[in-house]
């Protein structure tokens, strides 16, 4: 099987940059029947890869979700394979060394990489899971329920849809691929994943914009006002300081503060925030993000104090704790703030998602341990995730006895969500290996 599931991989590539070709930003403002042409074109490699039954959900003003299966051999458990085919826009693309969709093949470090908008967030994902059941040539061990989105960086209604829904989910174990490695090359399951939230917050101290010579100093400015609200949400070491928020260490394996320093574009000499281990900093503990700031942009800045300022603010909270609950314990603190006596407008901002955290190793992780440890030839490792997936807590909740697993072709290098994102050719190639060597040894521990 590892040697049929490799001699995939010119065929897969190809496939791959065929759909990292496509511009399938589902954000407003971007062609939606780009979307829906990625849509058709993996609805078409599923069915020639033998799944059966494509269909769709079809959720108000979102891309179908793609639906899929292929039954289980008798006895054998069923195993539902996530990913999603939309992508991030490309920000600015004079930072990127080659147009975004166009897939363009390099070397990085002695390895062949393909570097396109999308390529690692999710396509190269959706790609293995792909590879991974023609490598059955369709017929795997397994039973396989396929749950492919289209609106997922968007935000898509999908998140909400499990819960009144779960018999279109149920599954005995997850295969959730959007994640990836910890390094290229180290295989690596992520056994938890931080929530997220967001809050506003807004200061409006004059009736307009005032001279600054002729009342700058006693009159209330609302950028100082703001400023020193949000000063109040970390401490002198850069830790968040916010009561409330559960922080717990992290003792399992993290990148080293050099590899972290060099994939966040880190400037030399700046240093790295809060105290701590990296893994406690980035997953079991929060982070507050300030993401945007409204008040006179410097280019039309007069001398004038400035009357209104607001900041949009974004939590990563504890997998363990609830969003909502991480969430009203920030809009508590900056309602607390009184800066120079000013009061604070503080709002929340869309819905909370929590996070996730794995339970005691079953027999699909044990499974997909094994497979990992034959694909990669090394031993596999686990993480936590700073990012968020709500829609993985609301598929925990939706079939809460079956196992999620974490995984893909990502790894902490790829640059997803910013310009030149890639894949390494390799890490795709295993990814795949994994996953087909998942389904027989999963489908052999089942029931034992």
């Amino acid at each position: 099987m590892e040697a049929r599931a490799r001699a995939l991989t010119p065929d897969l590539v190809a496939e791959l940059e065929r759909l990292a070709g496509i511009p399938s930003i589902a954000f407003p403002g971007h062609p939606p029947d780009e979307v829906l042409r990625a849509h058709d074109h993996v609805v078409r490699m599923l069915a020639e890869a033998g799944v059966r039954d494509v269909g769709a959900i079809r959720l108000p003003d979102t891309p179908p979700v793609i639906t899929g299966s292929v039954p289980a051999p008798e006895g054998a458990p069923t195993v539902l394979l996530y990913a999603h085919y939309d992508v991030q826009p490309p920000g600015d693309e004079a930072l990127w060394r080659s147009p975004p969709f166009t897939p363009t093949r390099y070397e990085e470090d002695g390895a062949e990489a393909i570097r396109a908008r999308g390529i690692a967030d999710d396509k190269a994902n959706l790609i293995a899971h792909l590879g991974a059941i023609r490598a059955w040539d369709g017929r795997p061990p397994v039973g396989v329920r396929i749950v492919f989105e289209g609106a997922e960086e968007w935000g898509s209604p999908l998140d909400e849809y499990p819960a009144a829904h779960p018999e279109a989910f149920r599954a005995d174990a997850m295969a959730i691929a959007d994640m990836g490695n910890l390094r290229a090359g180290r295989p690596t399951l992520t056994v938890a994943l931080r929530g997220v939230a967001d809050v506003i917050v807004e200061v409006r101290t004059l009736e307009g914009a005032k001279h600054s010579g002729n009342f700058g100093g006693p009159a209330p400015d609302a950028m100082l006002a703001l400023v020193r609200a949000l000063a109040s949400l970390h401490d002198d070491n850069g830790d968040v300081a916010v009561e409330g928020l559960r922080r717990e260490p992290w003792t399992g394996p993290s990148l080293t503060d050099v590899e972290f320093s060099e994939a966040a574009g880190v400037e030399p000499g700046m240093p790295l925030l809060g105290t701590g281990t990296l893994g406690e900093r980035l997953w079991s503990g929060p982070a507050i993000t300030v993401t945007g700031v409204d008040a006179v942009p410097v280019d039309r800045a007069a001398g004038a104090c400035v009357p209104y300022a607001r900041a949009k603010i974004n939590l990563r909270v504890h997998p363990g704790q609830p969003a909502g609950e991480a969430r009203a314990a920030l809009i508590r603190h900056l309602e607390a703030q009184r800066p120079f006596g000013i009061p604070l407008t503080v709002s929340a901002a869309g819905e909370p998602g929590d996070g996730y955290r794995a339970g005691p190793d079953g027999p699909a992780t044990r499974a997909m341990t094994e497979a990992m440890r034959a694909a990669y030839g090394t031993e596999p490792v686990r993480m936590a995730a700073g990012g968020a997936i709500p829609l993985v807590s609301s598929l925990h909740r939706a079939v809460p006895d079956a196992e999620v697993l974490l995984f893909g072709a990502q790894d902490g290098r790829c640059e997803l969500h910013a310009p030149n994102e890639r894949v390494l050719v390799s890490e795709l190639e295993n990814t795949v290996v994994a996953e087909a060597l998942f389904f027989a040894e999963f489908a052999a521990r089942w029931g034992k």
